[in-house]
């Protein structure tokens, strides 16, 4: 570049730098922390950024908590509640109580002396700030805590172990996970939430143990013979984190098994059972379930057994999970069928899930999570989801009966009291009729009959495998494939959350294959803050209108952080998809769903609205339009285009990399025509490279690829 051009960039960049920085301090209608960011407090003397001197989060989508660090603060506070008290005061005296913003503007025109009290400027400037505060207070232990707990503190650039010692907790290096995450005994937790509550970030999570689910020990003989299952060859791997693995099964060559238990914890027949199970319908599921085969052939298992049938820490869980994905990097697809008892709260994110959440964004794989079971003799109605079900990276399923009803031991979302969860269910059995059951194998000794969420993800696992190793699908696309043929077209908010979009189908030719009279198509790409993709799409036109239904699905990883409160997720892509509109000389589009986000023109739009509206921050958008029996053409407009506009945000600082996103896009045609060669021949005509997914030629790629070579002598 011209030094002379680089010059000028360099101070436009900083110019632009400088308007961003003002525009994150302006009041819109939720709480902003960017708002804080010139205010400045008198520290030690010296007026210092209020961002140094304490924890600025949002509990809530329209409330701001700052929790100072030092106790040589207080006396600010403490001058902040006298001047209050000095306003009240005033506003009781002249005003009965209450002051109008009328009523400042007309004090703003008085005399200066106007208050004896004190004066009229640091009276106005008092009722202002008063408005956005909510409350002073000190948090403290609400109950009793009686058992371990697992705590995730701020980041205060003080190493964890010298400041805890501050307060008289000392810990070992064994007890902390990624420098904030630690392990605390009762009375540990205790002195931490009574003597620094302000350190940690979404307070306490209960110490919980994961366990399996309760399975019918109902038996029935079946052949171990090795004729049962072929030898495997290049099939692709699946990794399963769950007990232990029963290696007399007849499958056990398709499972490569690792106990990462301590070799001194001794072991029971028990603590095979489940995680054999999970095994078994991974590998060779349609075998024993030929009415839920899925058409995606076996599979190849690598097994970790990480806890036994009583439970195991779900601390000692967190360390080993990171540890297994780094040193398995070739699986992509992850199951993990284990939960906590224990009820999520509805404003934390466990630490399992953060952990889980956080290595999605850092790996290329995605976790599949069963989304617990009712305890039993557990007789609470909607009982919240356990961790780590409430992580948000990962596609969490629940369980229906074979007739597609959500199952009586399933438990409910939402996640953050907003976030979607589970995300979609799928059959797990359920009834006293062993029919009503799953048949698993899970020693040599015969069939057993099952049921719970345990055993409806594995079957999710297997059409994610399958989408990704075979049809050579992106994970983000594969998960927003599997939301997509969940939702349908039959699509309605599941207010209970205990179905999620919907239940996804059984066979996986009807995740992939689209019907004669639909168009659906994908879209890839990578996205960095303050960039918009913009795809311009040819639909058919028939009499000058568009005769089709839509919808669409994006999906997404982002960086999320347990210290941002319920904002906790770092990343928004705001979706825009419709027809394309052009209007004095701006090329806009008409979103099916109406979304005025990111419009040029001012519109009020409350964060709560957003998200309810448009799911914004969520890391799933799914747009549908309703099919009516009335059918009525959509108008084409003079462009005769659709367009797909992908608006990307961050909610603290740039990313060091750009984002992957996946789109799912279907058109559906209203008098049941096939329209897709039409299609096909638009786009080719404006330079568009099409290429069809075929699945029988995807097959034999993939087998080719796969394909050992024996290099002769």
């Amino acid at each position: 570049m011209d030094a002379r051009v680089k010059t000028y960039d360099d101070k436009m960049q900083k110019a632009f730098d400088f308007l961003l920085s003002d525009y994150q301090t302006i009041r819109a209608g939720r709480a902003n922390p960017h708002v804080l960011d010139k205010v400045k407090v008198d520290y030690y003397g010296t007026m210092t950024p209020i961002q140094q001197v304490g924890n600025i989060t949002i509990p809530e989508a329209r409330m701001i908590q700052i929790a100072p660090w030092e106790k040589s603060l207080i006396k600010a506070i403490e001058k902040a509640i006298e001047v209050l008290g000095e306003t009240i005061s005033v506003i009781e005296k002249y005003f009965n109580g209450i002051i109008t913003g009328e009523e400042t503007e007309k004090i703003a025109e008085t005399p200066a002396d106007r208050f004896s009290e004190f004066s009229k400027s640091n009276f106005l400037n008092a009722v202002v700030d008063g408005f956005y505060v909510e409350s002073f207070d000190i948090d403290r232990a609400t109950e009793d805590i009686t058992e371990e707990s697992i705590i995730t503190i701020y980041q205060t650039g003080i190493e964890t172990k010298k400041l805890l010692s501050k307060f008289g907790i000392h810990i070992v290096d064994e007890r902390i996970i990624d420098g904030t995450t630690l392990r605390l005994n009762p009375d540990e937790a205790k002195l931490l939430y009574n003597r620094a509550s302000y350190l940690i970030a979404m307070s306490v999570t209960d110490f919980s143990q994961l366990t399996r689910d309760e399975v019918l020990e109902d038996t029935a003989e079946i052949s171990n013979e090795e004729s049962l299952i072929p030898h495997p060859t290049n099939e692709p791997v699946i990794g399963v984190i769950d007990t232990q693995f029963n290696e007399k099964v007849y499958f056990h060559e398709w499972v490569e098994y690792r106990n990462l238990l301590d070799p001194d914890i001794p072991l029971t027949v028990k603590d095979y059972e489940h995680g054999t199970e999970v095994s078994y319908i991974i590998v060779d599921g349609p075998q024993g379930n030929p009415a839920l085969d899925d058409g995606c052939g076996r599979f190849r298992v690598r097994h970790f057994g990480v806890a036994t049938h009583r439970g195991f820490s779900s601390f000692t869980m967190l360390k080993m999970i990171r540890n297994i994905v780094a040193l398995n990097r070739d699986i992509k697809v992850w199951n993990l069928s284990l939960g906590s008892k224990l009820e999520i709260k509805p404003n934390f994110i466990s630490p399992e899930a953060a952990e889980l959440d956080r290595i999605q964004s850092e790996y290329d794989v995605i976790f599949v999570v069963a989304g617990t079971n009712i305890p039993d003799g557990e007789t609470k109605k909607d009982m919240k989801i356990g961790s780590p079900a409430d992580s948000l990276n990962s596609l969490v399923v629940n369980a229906v009966d074979f007739r597609g009803k959500s199952a009586s031991y399933t438990r409910v979302g939402p996640v953050l009291s907003f976030f979607h969860k589970p995300d979609i269910s799928y059959y797990g059995g359920d009834g006293s009729n062993y029919k009503d059951k799953m048949v698993v194998c899970r020693d040599d000794m015969g069939a057993a009959y099952v049921s719970g969420t345990s055993f409806a993800a594995p079957w999710i696992s297997r059409k994610l495998a399958y989408l990704i190793h075979v049809m050579g699908l992106s994970r983000e696309i594969a998960k927003a494939l599997l939301i997509d043929a969940a939702a349908s077209w039959n699509r309605k908010d599941d207010v209970s959350h205990s179905i999620g979009y919907g239940v996804v189908p059984k066979h996986i030719n009807d995740i992939m294959k689209s019907s004669n009279d639909e168009i659906r198509f994908i879209l890839t790409g990578a996205s960095e803050e303050y960039e918009t993709y913009t795809y311009n799409l040819p639909v058919p036109i028939v009499d000058n209108a568009h005769p089709f239904y839509a919808r669409a699905t994006l999906v997404y990883f982002p960086q999320c952080a347990r210290n941002q409160g319920v904002d906790y997720t770092s990343t928004e892509m705001d979706i825009h998809f419709g027809r394309v509109v052009v209007k004095n000389r701006k090329v806009k589009i008409k979103p099916i769903d109406n979304n005025q986000q990111s419009e040029d023109k001012f519109i009020t739009l409350y964060e709560e609205d957003a998200r309810k509206m448009y799911r914004k921050w969520d890391n799933i958008k799914h747009i549908s339009e309703e099919i009516k029996e009335r059918r009525i053409p959509r108008k084409a407009y003079d462009s005769g285009l659709w367009g797909l506009r992908i608006n990307t945000k961050e909610r603290l600082q740039r990313r060091k990399e750009p984002l992957q996103f996946g789109v799912v896009v279907t058109l559906k045609e209203m008098n049941g025509v096939n329209r897709i060669n039409d299609f096909i021949k638009m786009c080719m005509a404006r330079g568009w490279l099409v290429y069809q997914l075929d699945m029988e030629n995807q097959l034999d790629v993939y087998a080719k690829a796969e394909e050992d070579i024996v290099f002769e002598q």
